[in-house]
């Protein structure tokens, strides 16, 4: 299944990230997969904001869900074992939910409060 792609960067660091836009897109997520470049993540557009909650059943690598306001600021990190039915979810009501490996905003000292930039933030929900 190909999904739209777009481009979001975080500081100097530019990310190509598939779009998770339906409900089956959102449900299969990043299910399966046994790699993925470090570039490159998921972003989850949900048409309102709400409690977004996420879990690893059937993914395959390690992932850290940066939860995202509206405007691309990140809300809080949830750093997701493969293979885990635990629930890790925003703290307050977002509308995008950005996968990434591991330790990617980590390693970058990328934290809470830190603003992505990309014309995917600030459209209005359809």
């Amino acid at each position: 299944m190909g999904l739209d792609r777009t481009q979001i960067m975080a500081g100097m660091h530019r990310l190509d990230v598939q779009l998770a836009q339906t409900p089956e897109q959102r449900q299969i997520g990043l299910m399966w997969r046994k790699d993925m470049p470090q570039h490159e993540g998921m972003l989850f557009v949900f048409g309102q904001a709400s409690t977004q909650c996420f879990w690893m059943r059937n993914t395959l690598i390690p992932l850290t869900a940066a939860f995202l306001e509206d405007d691309g600021t990140i809300v809080n990190l949830a750093d997701m074992k493969p293979l885990n039915d635990d629930s890790h979810c925003s703290t307050k009501p977002v509308r995008f939910v950005l996968e990434m490996n591991q330790g990617w905003f980590a390693k970058r000292q990328i934290k809470p409060g830190f603003k992505l930039g990309g014309s995917v933030f600030n459209q209005r929900p359809n």
